[in-house]
């Protein structure tokens, strides 16, 4: 599938109250992110070059060198400029003596021309003697649209200060609502799923609240461009054969860290039994039970030098536990557990009779499908600090996928072990009731607050952006929680299976008695929000819906 390049605008302003930003919503009728608020952007188009007259302020070189692009960079920001105009009527564009122009410019009654293609920036430039002053604008991060969607685009995002005078208006048929907000209230919005916003639009608004003004913002943007997205395939091996892996591959961020110079020395395949250093000190072992819920299989890893400490000992699976053994030569000090299901923690008990490690974990709650004879030693508290040689784990609990679930940061390289908090190529399930929707969307939120590098997941290969990948499991949740409230609000009263017909309508009618189980969670989280309620089996939105 062709990635096109896009590029959109964050137009800032000063306020009493601090900085405020620019939202548009899209229209509900969108193929793509229908509702969301996003900020004014869209496609670059053959023709932004156009000989780049109408560019000023600094050279093509200049900003390409700026983006890690050999050419082309300005036409992103003249890409950017244009769409503002075209979907917030805001035109960014200095006269003849080098003034910002207003509001009442005529070139504003050429904005439909614009907008409909028949009249290229360039050309409206060259009508009103205008420039487009590049030096205005700052670039500010790299986006591109993970595998997936119907549309992907390679976006860069720049931000510059809202022209004084000039007044934004929607326009109607991609746009159909507008805010400025500051971008904390708007992050708090989205938290609180009354605000439907993508991942780069949430990464960026995280960059902007960190200042209090639009001066201090511009100079730290030009001072401090983002770092060059991985986007070179990479060589890596699989099945003894070399290949190159695309950047939105599963073992693409494992093989950047693992095999830095290019060498093509890592595999790009997860082999059972198989000891793999993914860190210092840390090897991983991926026990036999490949699955469709537990992909390749589940990894246990292996921390330590000298002394060993296990961390998810898998299922109880006599190969599985004979090559732990083997791989630490049976020097085991602890055991470490994500949590119950039966696919990590079962192996915990066949270690401790054969080693005596002390073992850290929480008991199984009630219910099918939980190792009730886990018997743990010691039960972490959040924030609790784990000793082992190859560093202190600092223990998170993040319950939602269950309620005695625990994530360990490796803190000094910044590694989180995340067991099925956070899983590669698939959400997790949250099954209530001792899954829980609310408290997994939580604990995710929680996860910001650490200092995370790479995520080490119990199924897959490390993963590099965490923030990212955080971002993105949030949205997708949010914004199924939007589609199944619109559903409760339009057919209340309804039964479950009747409200996931609905909400679930793009996914086959074959696994909605999974996507069931999915909707309930969600059901029980907006009852928590005060948002809906049940009564004699039917469910019904609120008024605060």
């Amino acid at each position: 599938m062709d990635i096109r390049p896009a590029a959109t605008l964050a137009l800032v302003r000063d306020t009493p109250e601090g900085i405020e930003v620019l939202l548009l919503q899209r229209t509900w009728s969108a193929v793509f992110l229908p509702g969301f608020y996003v900020f004014p952007g869209g496609a670059v188009d053959e023709q932004e070059s156009h000989g780049r007259l109408h560019a000023a302020g600094v050279k093509d070189t200049e900003i390409s060198h700026t983006m890690s692009l050999s050419e082309g960079g300005a036409d992103y920001m003249l890409a950017a400029v244009r769409e503002c105009f075209e979907e917030a009527g805001v035109l960014v564009a200095m006269d003849a003596d080098r003034q910002l122009i207003g509001g009442d410019h005529p070139a504003h009654d050429d904005r439909k021309a614009v907008f409909k293609g028949e009249l290229p920036l360039a050309e409206l430039c060259q009508r009103h003697q205008l420039t487009i002053p590049l030096d205005r604008l700052a670039y500010l991060s790299h986006w591109i649209t993970p595998p997936g969607p119907p549309r992907r685009f390679d976006t860069r995002f720049f931000v510059t200060e809202a022209p004084e005078n000039q007044y934004v208006s929607h326009d109607g048929e991609e746009t159909i609502d507008h805010v400025w907000i500051r971008p904390e209230q708007a992050l708090q919005e989205q938290r609180a799923g009354t605000r439907l916003m993508t991942l780069p639009t949430l990464g960026t608004l995280r960059v902007l609240r960190d200042f209090d003004s639009v001066d201090s913002l511009m100079r730290y943007a030009w001072a401090n461009p983002p770092e060059p997205y991985p986007s070179q395939p990479w060589p890596a091996i699989r099945r003894g054969k070399s290949v190159f892996l695309e950047p939105d591959s599963p073992a693409y961020a494992e093989a950047v860290k693992l095999d830095p110079e290019g060498e093509g020395s890592t595999k790009a395949e997860i082999v059972p039994g198989e000891a793999v250093e993914v860190a210092a000190g840390v090897i991983r072992l991926t026990a036999p039970n490949p699955g469709v819920m537990t992909g390749p299989g589940t990894n246990t890893y292996i921390l330590g030098h000298e002394r060993f400490t296990v961390l998810d000992p898998g299922p109880s699976h006599a190969g599985h536990i004979e090559r732990i053994l083997e791989v630490t030569g049976g020097k085991i000090d602890s055991v470490v557990v994500t949590h119950t299901h039966l696919d990590h923690s079962p192996g915990t008990q066949a270690l401790k009779e054969q080693t005596g490690c002390r073992v850290y974990g929480r008991p199984a709650p009630d219910g099918p499908g939980q190792d009730h004879k886990f018997a743990p030693d010691q039960q972490p508290e959040h924030g609790d600090l784990i000793k082992t040689d190859a560093g202190t784990l600092k223990v998170l609990h993040t319950p939602g996928h269950a309620s005695n679930h625990l994530c360990f940061l490796l803190e000094d390289q910044q590694l989180l072990f995340s067991g099925d908090h956070i899983m590669q190529g698939s959400t997790v399930v949250i099954n209530p009731p001792d899954g829980d929707m609310k408290a997994y969307l939580e604990s995710l939120y929680d996860l910001f607050a650490e200092k995370i590098r790479f995520i080490a997941p119990a199924h897959g290969f490390v993963m590099g952006q965490p923030q990212a990948i955080i971002d993105y499991l949030i949205t997708h949740r949010l914004a199924r929680e939007h589609k199944i409230a619109r559903a409760l609000a339009k057919l209340s009263p309804v039964n479950l299976k009747d409200l996931t017909s609905k909400a679930y309508g793009d996914v086959p009618a074959a696994i909605h008695g999974v996507a069931a189980r999915s909707a309930l969670a969600h059901l029980l989280k907006l009852e928590a929000d005060g948002r809906a309620l049940q009564e004699d089996g039917l469910w019904q939105a609120t008024k605060s819906t």
